[in-house]
């Protein structure tokens, strides 16, 4: 990861956009969201009194963020070093009279419960793969230091922490997965050739040192069994991305090909299809994203994070950069990783 392309600060810058073009448009069929912004392809930031509001996404991705960067000044990456600090951080969120942006129900839950002192496994929502496991996991692929094993599990035991559901923890670590290789310079083109090796590669591996005994809240016969059928989830959904990423017609909704984004693997596969029908256009990726039928701020905040991991701060217009939310804060956790 270059210090001059500093990935770090336009993987948040990005996510932070997407999530931020994606907030009116939440919600709304792409017939709506055209009567109320015209046509997609010159969508305009939408700015209130000077600034770019954001979401729950965003929120969640600058409380796991601080959670990792307090975890790493402790030493390197391990399973209770980080789950303590983001615990906190998921439960101030929780309880921030900022927490009013349509936040997931899973999210509320598990972090209600969370507020306590019952082992994370009986706050986690077993039952649940929806998109807040991955929306929010993009630090896990930027942050300097972790071993491929550490990153793998420090990107599931985040998920997990509300959403169980062996999706979910597959489609995070994916997502971490897409970030931290394009931060590293892969060509977009091979990236979802990647993602399936990778799936594949770690379709019989439980990190039961990150997750403990997790699975056992599953009706699967065993932990195998459990992350298998999460693996195979997102093996069908990139399948289906790698089929139609060369031939998708950009005019057409995204959703149409790989899923309207409410849950994990969709989410990770439309947001991935949004940036790799224009990996060269960042802006053009997020106001595709944005203009969707399904979860359009995810997707797009997805979209903005693989944008900005493979181009770089560079991606995004200082006008766009300048006016959204909490910018000072994803500048400085992107200075602290880019460095």
């Amino acid at each position: 990861m270059t210090q001059q392309k500093q990935a770090a600060t336009g993987t948040l810058m990005g996510l932070a956009l997407g999530d931020a073009l994606g907030f009116p448009t939440e919600f709304n069929d792409v017939p709506a969201i055209l009567a109320k912004c015209g046509p997609w392809r010159t969508m305009e930031l939408p700015v209130t009194r000077g600034t770019a509001y954001i979401t729950d996404d965003t929120q969640m991705t600058l409380a796991l963020a601080r959670g990792i960067r307090t975890a790493m000044d402790r030493g390197p990456l391990s399973p209770l070093r980080l789950a303590r600090p983001v615990r906190d951080e998921f439960v101030d969120w929780y309880h921030s009279p900022e927490n009013n942006r349509a936040p997931g129900n899973t999210c509320l839950r598990a972090c209600m419960l969370l507020d306590g002192d019952r082992p994370w496994q009986d706050a986690s929502q077993i039952g649940s793969k929806g998109c807040g496991a991955n929306m929010r996991v993009a630090p896990l692929g930027l942050v300097p230091g972790p071993s491929e094993e550490q990153r793998a599990g420090a990107a599931q035991l985040q998920a997990a922490l509300t959403h169980g559901h062996p999706t979910g923890l597959a489609a995070s670590d994916l997502t971490a997965r897409a970030v931290r290789l394009l931060a590293q310079g892969v060509d977009p083109a091979g990236l979802v050739g990647q993602l399936r090796s990778y799936a594949y590669e770690n379709r019989d591996t439980y990190h039961e040192r990150w997750l403990g005994d997790l699975w056992t809240r599953s009706q699967d016969p065993s932990a195998r069994h459990f992350v298998r059928r999460g693996w195979d989830e997102c093996l069908a959904v990139l399948e289906r991305l790698d089929s139609v990423q060369r031939t998708a017609d950009p005019e057409l909704d995204p959703c149409t090909y790989t899923g309207d984004g409410w849950i994990a693997e969709e989410a990770l596969a439309t947001g991935l299809l949004c940036f790799l029908l224009f990996p060269g256009e960042p802006l053009t990726a997020l106001r595709r994203a944005a203009c969707t039928r399904g979860d359009s701020d995810s997707i797009a905040a997805l979209a903005g994070a693989f944008a900005g991991a493979h181009l770089g701060a560079d991606a995004w217009p200082a006008e766009w950069t300048d006016r959204i939310e909490h910018r000072d804060e994803l500048r400085e956790l992107g200075a602290l990783w880019d460095a």
